[in-house]
């Protein structure tokens, strides 16, 4: 397919501006395969039918608003014993510590994650000692500056027994900022790393987010992802069990209002049996807001006794608002306990009717039915706070 000349002056531009950027974060060389693949990688979401309006193949970001590291990382780590640190500092003090589990996982495969690879600089690296746990989360908090061009990335490193959660916010980024992200969670054996992202980017950026985990033997990895801002948020989320004994754990809920546009994908790779992987995903739109939901499950033909279950629920709050849900299972392996669930629809009309039937006005009634359909999600989420901010944001996207 022939480019534009446009978009081929944009290409030349982007490999201009990788020099900008820290070797000793990735060396250039490095960068630079990884912006090739950036610009020569399809995105896999293609348009699904007549009520998309976004061609992600097309997307790229504006040379220009590519300065050097713009926004800010702010860590708060209750535990002396963990380091945690920007990504800058630890290149420079812990390279050995961030070598095992910076590209350690698929990411840099993915063309938003190749994407956030080449322009890596703003990010935080957590690794958590062997044996270490901590009750108290460990906060990441990304600050996104207007109008620029951010690329965070977040590596977590899990030795063996170790336990932590990590909450990560994205906040920021008016006069359409464009956001690509990435994280990646590498573990040892016995290892239990819960991360929980909340995305919550001013209604005029664009966001594009890659997470990626690989748990050790005997480790549970447990993703909880909030997508909540920008005006297009595109979100890849994967886990790949090579270890016996593994559990996988994701929770995605998301909410587009007005002409937001949400695209969502996860992934579980059963490479190995003996693993569990659980996925729970619940939607909403209202107004004229479009979003896609593709749920993979692919267990390998060697992933005996493997036992995966995905369920996605979605519901329409208005006539324009569109959801599609596609969920999928690829299985291999004949000695498995696998299935997939998927629902869209509209709020219940008999539900409604017995609220009012006690005296609660039908608007109150249908905003009490559709925050209690994200409840089931919210509760996966890790701490109070981060559950009660999540539960405002989405009361506040209601009629």
């Amino acid at each position: 397919m022939l480019k534009s000349v446009d978009a081929v002056e944009s290409g030349v531009e982007l490999r201009e501006r990788l020099a900008i950027f820290d070797s000793r974060v990735l060396a250039h060389p490095l960068r630079a395969e990884a912006l090739e693949r950036f610009l020569s990688t399809r995105s896999g979401l293609q348009r699904p039918g007549r009520y998309w309006r976004i061609d992600l193949e097309s997307i790229l970001p504006e040379p220009a608003s590519i300065t050097g590291i713009s926004g800010s990382v702010r860590i708060e780590n209750p535990l002396s014993r963990v380091t945690a640190c920007d990504l800058a500092t630890a290149a420079r003090q812990h390279p050995e510590m961030l070598a095992r589990a910076f590209g350690a996982t698929h990411v840099r495969a993915t063309k938003f994650g190749a994407l956030a690879t080449a322009f890596a600089g703003l990010g935080a690296f957590v690794a958590i000692p062997a044996d270490a746990a901590t009750d108290d989360p460990i906060v990441i908090r990304y600050a996104i500056p207007d109008g620029t061009s951010a690329f965070p990335y977040t590596v977590v490193l899990a030795e063996r027994g170790a336990r932590a959660t990590i909450v990560e916010y994205v906040e920021g980024g008016g006069g359409g900022a464009f956001v690509s992200s990435a994280t990646e969670i590498v573990t040892a054996e016995n290892a239990d790393v819960t991360y929980a992202g909340c995305q919550q980017l001013a209604p005029g950026s664009r966001s594009f987010s890659t997470r990626a985990a690989l748990p050790g033997r005997d480790a549970a990895v447990a993703w909880a992802v909030a997508e909540l801002g920008s005006a297009l948020t595109v979100c890849d989320l994967s886990v790949a069990i090579e270890s016996p004994g593994a559990e996988a754990h994701v929770t995605v809920l998301f909410f587009p209002d007005e002409n937001q546009h949400v695209d969502v994908v996860s992934t579980i790779d059963h490479d190995v049996g003996d693993s569990v992987s659980q996925t729970i995903v619940k939607s909403a739109a209202v107004d004229n807001a479009q979003a896609r939901y593709l749920g993979n499950i692919r267990i390998a033909p060697r992933a005996q006794g493997s036992d995966a279950s995905l369920r996605d629920d979605a519901l329409l709050l208005s006539p324009n608002a569109h959801i599609d849900s596609v969920p999928a299972l690829e299985i291999g392996a004949n000695d498995v306990k696998a299935f997939h669930g998927a629902t869209v629809g509209a709020l219940d009309d008999e539900q409604i009717f017995y609220m009012q039937t006690r005296g609660i006005e039908r608007s109150q009634a249908e905003r009490m039915i559709a925050l209690g359909f994200f409840e089931p999600a919210i509760a996966r989420f890790p701490t109070d706070a981060l559950r009660e901010r999540i539960r405002g944001s989405l009361a506040a996207k209601l009629p």
